[in-house]
């Protein structure tokens, strides 16, 4: 029987690359943008008209969505530099977007079969490896982000036992997102896809609500 996997965000370029890569491991690939789809991860409502109309169950989820700064702006330098209403608006793509896509995982994760889901958040979110300071709003996302992921897999192992649930660090990705960022080697899109893939194969329950990177390697909280 032919596994189903789907990739929230499937219009950007890491997005895409999963949504191929999954397709070239021949699992059957569902893909959601707002772009093709009119999701806008910031609308409860939009969430729960595209998601609700999905079946599943998905051996595969990723949520692959996300922001730098608002358009026309910059991740902020110096404390001087925040904007509230910047602010409000990364942490609503970065951190309540997958949080409400997530409220929809029980549903669309096999309840006994093993499935792996999987939130792109950044090593840049992580408080015990931030030893350069800067990008406020985006480090303060995608920590909320990892939270969220460690939470609701906590929630997930009472009823899916052979799911597991992680935050996932693509590395620094070549692609529109990344562009103004020059001076950091950086990953093909399919590069990323298929480690990132290699990672989601190798794990299980036992990790669930872990933070890793394209390598599969621990990053810290």
């Amino acid at each position: 029987m032919t596994e189903h996997a789907l990739v929230i965000g499937a219009s950007g370029g890491i997005g895409a690359a999963l949504a191929d890569e999954f397709a070239r491991r021949g699992l059957a690939v569902t893909g959601l943008s707002r772009r093709g789809d009119g999701l806008d991860v910031t609308d409860p409502a939009s969430v729960n008209r595209v998601l609700g109309r999905l079946g599943g169950p998905f051996a595969r989820v990723v949520v692959a969505t996300g922001i730098l700064a608002p358009p026309g702006r910059r991740p902020e330098k110096s404390l001087g530099e925040i904007d509230a209403a910047a602010m409000v608006e990364v942490m609503a793509v970065n951190a309540i977007g997958p949080a409400l896509i997530l409220r929809h995982l029980p549903r669309l994760l096999p309840r006994d079969a093993p499935a792996v889901a999987a939130v792109l958040t950044a090593r840049v979110g992580s408080i015990g490896d931030n030893r350069l300071g800067g990008w406020y709003s985006y480090r303060a996302s995608k920590a909320a982000a990892n939270q969220i992921v460690h939470t609701a897999a906590i929630e997930l192992a009472r009823t899916h036992r052979q799911a597991a649930l992680v935050a996932l660090h693509p590395g620094t990705v070549d692609t529109p997102f990344t562009a103004a960022y020059r001076g950091h080697e950086k990953l093909a899109p399919a590069e990323a896809a298929r480690r990132l893939a290699d990672v989601m194969e190798g794990l299980g329950p036992a990790q669930s609500g872990s933070f890793y990177d394209h390598r599969g390697e621990a990053v810290p909280w």
